[in-house]
């Protein structure tokens, strides 16, 4: 089963993340918005299977340092165009396990799914 993993290799969730993969020794591949950005069709998928509302990180400090124009009336359009220009609008990670997404880290979520 292929795992990959999103995000942003600085961020303190996916290193604790990273963390828990290594030492169940689960393999996985690290996808990093800020070294191999992230495509419109790749954002787009996430968006469909996950809803831009789960993914779109509203108490990051990226969103909260927008104005607050760009902060109404966003729906799905407007989210990928935040998230195209700013993937640490992202929440993180997206892991992506076959074809199965995760959002977020939590020891016992990956316990179910790596066992």
């Amino acid at each position: 089963m292929e795992v990959t993993m999103y995000g942003i290799a600085n961020c303190d969730t996916i290193k604790k993340a990273k963390k828990w993969l290594e030492a169940e020794s689960v393999a996985y591949q690290f996808h990093d918005y800020r070294k191999q950005g992230i495509d419109e069709a790749l954002l787009r998928s996430f968006v469909d299977a996950l809803g831009w509302e789960i993914l779109l990180n509203k108490r990051g400090t990226t969103y909260r340092q927008l104005d607050e124009a760009d902060k109404e009336n966003i729906d799905t359009e407007k989210a990928i165009s935040l998230m195209l220009a700013a993937p640490a609008m992202i929440k993180r990670p997206v892991l992506k396990v076959g074809e199965q997404l995760h959002v977020g880290f939590k020891a016992d979520q990956y316990q179910t799914l790596f066992k």
